[in-house]
């Protein structure tokens, strides 16, 4: 009996070792091979419908980033606000979440102040300026301190949304008509700021809730650019869009600083590179349909109003009074620009 768990043992034992060995062979077969065999997903999150050239934009950048990284980078878009609140997916992506998402410069404000100045009204009159703007080194200079200090990491910031026009009920042709009247803009100091000087409530809400916000009468409005009032259907719930222009919204994609520097440097590189290019033609076909959502909007039924846009310039121009050193930000950026 002593025997025969002997050799019992003694063959248990070959066999461990003839597993470990194994092991060792694969692993050294994989070096061999080269390359990271690892796969990288980043969920990407944006409030905006699939009708909208910016998603659109995002869906190309997402398979040339996969076509280019040999399918080892994975970009997941969720639209409609389906992966949470702005805010709440940019504190996952702080902490090293594999998230990202498509937001404007006033919420990133909370972190780097002097980026909301791109937020604040009749800044730019175009996606050209703000672009301008987004790649002179004054930004170049925000962006390393979200990344050194707040862990965010912009992948670009070329994502032109639009001009954003006023969303009511009743007919606006001056800020005074504004007054009593509660409407939703995001939560970032600047718009609410901007909002309350133009003369009515800010209201903040998710975007995704402004469409019964309106129906129910919660709210008495909002304020948003045209592909994003056509992909909300906004334009079914009011009766005017009255052009002011407020703000020319531009966005950028922004994923956690400590996510991106795990990924191996090439494909850092081709995340970088492919969310610049499909940023620039996003947001040149952007302003190729904004007159085309215009129409469609008109067809269904909203009457779209030109107006005197003078009046709001100068009741939002208190606005640049209110955040420490917007008045020198923006006279910087006007240099920038040539003006």
């Amino acid at each position: 009996m002593m025997k025969k768990n002997l050799l019992l043992l003694v063959a248990s034992t070959m066999v461990l070792l003839g597993a470990c060995g194994g092991e060792e062979n694969t692993n050294e077969n994989a070096s061999d091979k080269g390359g990271n065999e690892e796969v990288y997903t980043l969920k990407l999150g944006t409030a905006l419908a699939e009708t909208d050239p910016i998603y659109q934009g995002l869906v190309e950048f997402k398979e040339n980033v996969a076509e280019k990284t040999d399918n080892k980078v994975n970009i997941e878009i969720f639209g409609n606000g389906s992966l949470g609140d702005d805010k709440d997916i940019i504190e996952q992506a702080k902490v090293g979440t594999n998230v990202a998402v498509i937001v404007d410069a006033g919420r990133l404000a909370e972190m780097v102040p002097q980026m909301g100045i791109l937020s604040a009204p009749y800044l730019v009159d175009s996606f050209d300026e703000a672009n301008q703007v987004v790649q002179s080194e004054l930004f170049k200079g925000w962006e390393e301190e979200l990344s050194e200090n707040h862990n965010l990491q912009v992948l670009s910031f070329n994502w032109y949304q639009g001009e954003r026009h006023l969303l009511t009920n009743k007919e606006i042709k001056t800020p005074a008509d504004l007054k009593g009247l509660q409407l939703r803009t995001p939560g970032a100091a600047v718009w609410t700021e901007t909002i309350t000087a133009m003369g009515a409530s800010p209201a903040g809400m998710a975007f995704s809730e402004v469409y019964p916000g309106i129906q129910q009468g919660v709210i008495d409005g909002a304020e948003a650019q045209h592909p994003a009032t056509y992909g909300a259907n906004l334009h079914e719930v009011v009766d005017y869009i009255t052009k002011t222009a407020h703000f020319q919204l531009v966005t950028g994609i922004v994923a956690g600083a400590d996510w991106m520097a795990e990924l191996p440097e090439e494909y850092q590189t081709i995340i970088y590179e492919e969310a610049s290019k499909a940023g620039e033609k996003a947001s040149n076909n952007t302003v190729d349909s904004l007159a085309d959502f215009e129409q469609k909007m008109i067809d269904e039924g909203v009457k779209v109003n030109e107006v005197d846009i003078e009046p709001f310039k100068e009741a939002t121009s208190v606005v640049y009074e209110k955040f420490e050193g917007y008045k020198e930000l923006r006279e910087e950026i006007n240099k920038i620009l040539g003006k």
